[in-house]
């Protein structure tokens, strides 16, 4: 019988806050400021915690973790069309789900991660930022015509080589996920890293199980302008970044 997954505590807060909250004494949060927080943009409030699953996962993987308890797998519609909108449209029936835990197989961010990473792939022919910028306005644009929210949180499966595998082009290219998207809040990218199909499922499920609580994400545009000023390798500026950790 597959595990019944715990859900992390509910910390996330309804709106999402534009400013610290003022220090009480020795720097801690002063809960009782709470209500003086700005606030501009609503956050969803539907009681699941959705997962997106971020870059490409195989089918055995989707299919492993889908038969786990308390799990709801959203996938894309089959209809072709603009990667955003199809991803934005999982989302939304993402929200309407009511389910502890709600996975989503298609990210908005997809197209500008793929060309964030193209941009940095030194082992390839250098190119601008001008295919990210645009990747960058397209999903901004869906973003403030209230298409899509971020979810609650990115999981990232990965595959482990044995040591003595000889390396190819892919293990050293720059992952958008686990690089400048980690950085701006490390508690929200998590990583489910294994060999073999039934070990990333397990890996996968095990994540979902310690998932921790913490700030929500801000807005879009503060994400991009940190994924802009991010370099490989580095962990950008961030109160959280030196909690961060990166893939070797």
């Amino acid at each position: 019988m597959p595990a019944r997954l715990r859900r992390p505590p509910l910390g996330r807060p309804r709106v999402q806050p534009t400013s610290s909250p003022p220090a009480g004494r020795g720097g801690r949060e002063n809960i009782f400021e709470r209500s003086a927080w700005d606030y501009d943009r609503a956050v969803r409030r539907n009681p699941s915690t959705v997962v997106v699953l971020a870059g490409k996962t195989s089918e055995p993987v989707l299919a492993a973790v889908e038969r786990s308890m308390n799990v709801v797998l959203v996938r894309p519609a089959d209809d072709a069309g603009d990667g955003v909108a199809v991803a934005a449209g999982a989302l939304r029936r993402a929200a309407g789900i009511s389910a502890p835990y709600v996975l989503v197989a298609a990210d908005p961010l997809a197209a500008v991660a793929a060309e964030w990473s193209a941009m940095w792939d030194l082992s390839q022919e250098t190119r601008g930022s001008e295919r990210f910028e645009l990747r960058a306005a397209e999903a901004l644009a869906a973003w403030r015509a209230n298409q899509f929210e971020l979810p609650d949180y990115y999981l990232v499966v990965a595959s482990e080589t044995a040591p003595t595998a000889p390396a190819t082009p892919e293990d050293h290219r720059p992952d958008f996920y686990l690089g400048p998207l980690r950085s701006v809040r490390p508690h929200r990218v998590v990583v489910a890293a294994a060999a073999e199909p039934a070990e990333q499922a397990a890996a996968a499920r095990s994540e979902l199980g310690s998932l921790r609580a913490g700030r929500w994400w801000p807005s879009l545009e503060e994400v991009f302008r940190t994924v802009r000023g991010f370099y490989p390798g580095a962990l950008a500026e961030s109160p959280d970044a030196g909690r961060a950790t990166l893939l070797a």
